[in-house]
C-alpha cells in the first residue's frame, strides 16, 4: 500500500475512534508496515492536524502507550460555529405563540449536532467525563454527539420508569422554571459507583432539570463532571445549579413583536 493511501486510511480510523488510544502494532498489522513507517505517517498527521487546527493527536509512550486523537477547534471555529447559530435561530418564523422557539430541526440536524457535541466535549475534555447523561427527550442528539466525540457512553433518564429496564432510581425535583414537581428516573446498571458524569441538555431556564440530573447522580454515589446546555436564558440569571457552560444565551423572545434575541456564550 502507498504511504498515500495509508495516511488517509488511518487519518480516517482515528478520527471515527476519537478520545481512544490506539497501539502503534494496531496500524503496522491492519496495514502490513513497519511500525518505524507507521510512527513517520502519525508524525505527519499530527503536523497537519496541528497546523489546520483540525483536532489533536497525542502519542502516549510505554507498554500500554499509542496515539489518541481528541477532538480541538480554533477559537475562530467554534465563534464561527456560535454566530451561525444565532442567526438561523434569530429568524422569527422559528416564533411559536407562547413565546416558544421552534428548534427540533436544528437540535436533530445531523449535521449541528454533531458540531455542536464536538465543541462540548473539547471544552470537558480535561474533566474526563466516563459517561454523558442527558434526560429525554430533545437533549439526546446532543448529549449522543457528546459521547460520541468523547468515546464514552450516552446515559438517558426518563421520565417514566420502563419495566424492561429493570430495576430504577427515581427522584422527583422542582422544575427551575414552572416550580412543578416531576419525576426523573434511571435504571440501577445504567451508572456505576465513582462515575464521572457529564450532564448535556437542550434549554435551561431555572436549571431545575439539570439540577435533578445532579441529584440523579449523587444518588448513585457518582460525581458530576460539568453541566453543559445548548441554550440558557438571560433570565433568572439566579439558576439552581452553578458553573454550567452555555453555548448560546436568549436574551429576548416576544411572538407579538417578532423579536428573538440570542447571543453567543462565555465559552
Amino acid at each position: 500500500m502507498r504511504r498515500s493511501q495509508r495516511l488517509v486510511l488511518i487519518t480516517k480510523h482515528l478520527t471515527e475512534n476519537p478520545n481512544k488510544i490506539i497501539p502503534l502494532k494496531f496500524f503496522a498489522e491492519r496495514y502490513n508496515a513497519a511500525k518505524s513507517s507507521i510512527s513517520e505517517d502519525l508524525n505527519i498527521i499530527k503536523t497537519s492536524l496541528s497546523s489546520s487546527m483540525e483536532g489533536v493527536l497525542e502519542t502516549l509512550p510505554g507498554a500500554a502507550g499509542g496515539v489518541r486523537y481528541r477532538v480541538k477547534n480554533s477559537k475562530d471555529k467554534i465563534q464561527s460555529l456560535l454566530e451561525e447559530l444565532c442567526e438561523l435561530i434569530s429568524d422569527k418564523s422559528r416564533l411559536i405563540p407562547g413565546d416558544y422557539i421552534y428548534l427540533t430541526d436544528i437540535i436533530f440536524s445531523p449535521e449541528y449536532s454533531y458540531r455542536i457535541g464536538e465543541v462540548i466535549a473539547e471544552k470537558f475534555l480535561e474533566k474526563e467525563p466516563t459517561c454523558v447523561l442527558t434526560v429525554e427527550t430533545k437533549g439526546i442528539p446532543l448529549a449522543l454527539m457528546t459521547a460520541r466525540a468523547l468515546n464514552v457512553p450516552l446515559v438517558v433518564a426518563r421520565r417514566d420508569i420502563k419495566v424492561t429496564e429493570g430495576p430504577s432510581v427515581n427522584i422527583s425535583y422542582v422544575s427551575g422554571s414552572s416550580g412543578r414537581i416531576q419525576n426523573m428516573a434511571l435504571p440501577k446498571r445504567a451508572l456505576s459507583e465513582k462515575a464521572r458524569v457529564l450532564i448535556v441538555d437542550d434549554f435551561m431556564k431555572g436549571g431545575g432539570t439539570a439540577r435533578g440530573m445532579t441529584e440523579l447522580v449523587r444518588e448513585f454515589n457518582a460525581e458530576t463532571a460539568g453541566i453543559a446546555v445548548f441554550i440558557s436564558t438571560e433570565e433568572p440569571k439566579e439558576k439552581l445549579v452553578k458553573n454550567y457552560t452555555s453555548l448560546l444565551v436568549l436574551e429576548k423572545v416576544e411572538t407579538l413583536g417578532g423579536i428573538i434575541r440570542i447571543r453567543p456564550g462565555i465559552f
